[in-house]
């Protein structure tokens, strides 16, 4: 059993209900939350030091860096179900469009300081470190997820292979491989086609 059907298994049935509706835009979440991490460290650890006189770098840096992660993640797990293009075409697209989410990103820091103002000298360090934060780590990370969730499903990874079955709809007879409702080839992890061909099970589902 996965660890996901394993924290599935331990909610009340009206919230595994939904939580099961919704798993993709779960993972995508949780997926978001650990590149937030990793963003974040990296984006303090960067102005702290090496980039200093240089806020925003620092947060394209960092951002950049959480991309890559992001794109393994959602490929291999957030969106692993749903089928897909060649993969230079859709590793093209995703750095496209997580580029202009960069943008998003950076913009509300860009205008915390060189718009509001709220830097030193012009106000304290304390409250350019709020600034900072609720700019940078809050409202652009918002801005930016909701961005790069509309545009990975819509742009990168369109596809889907009808192989996730919502709750109450009838599982396929066992045995029978489930068929793609577009015509978009199923792609394939990063270790190989092996096992491509077997049964889809309800614990491969929640994956």
């Amino acid at each position: 059993m996965s660890v996901v059907d394993t924290v599935l298994t331990q909610l009340p049935a009206p919230v595994r209900t939904i939580a099961v509706r919704h798993r993709e835009l779960l993972k995508f979440a949780f997926v978001g939350a650990s590149t937030f991490v990793i963003d974040t460290s990296l984006f303090y650890v960067l102005k702290w030091t090496v980039l200093a006189p240089k806020p925003v770098t620092a947060k394209v840096v960092a951002v950049l860096v959480a991309t890559i992660v992001s794109y393994v993640l959602n490929r291999e797990w957030a969106f692993r179900t749903r089928g897909g293009r060649e993969r230079h075409h859709e590793a093209s697209l995703y750095f496209l469009f997580s580029g202009i989410a960069v943008a998003l990103y950076a913009a509300p820091l860009w205008i915390s300081r060189y718009a509001l103002h709220l830097q030193t000298p012009y106000t304290t360090r304390f409250v350019e470190e709020i600034a900072d934060f609720t700019s940078g780590q809050i409202l652009g990370v918002l801005l930016g997820m909701a961005f790069r969730w509309w545009a990975f499903r819509k742009w990168v990874f369109p596809a889907d292979n009808g192989d996730r079955g919502s709750v109450g709809e009838s599982e396929a007879p066992e045995g029978d491989e489930p068929r793609p409702t577009s015509g978009h080839p199923r792609r394939e992890p990063f270790g190989g086609s092996a096992g491509a061909g077997a049964p889809t099970t309800r614990a491969e589902k929640l994956r």
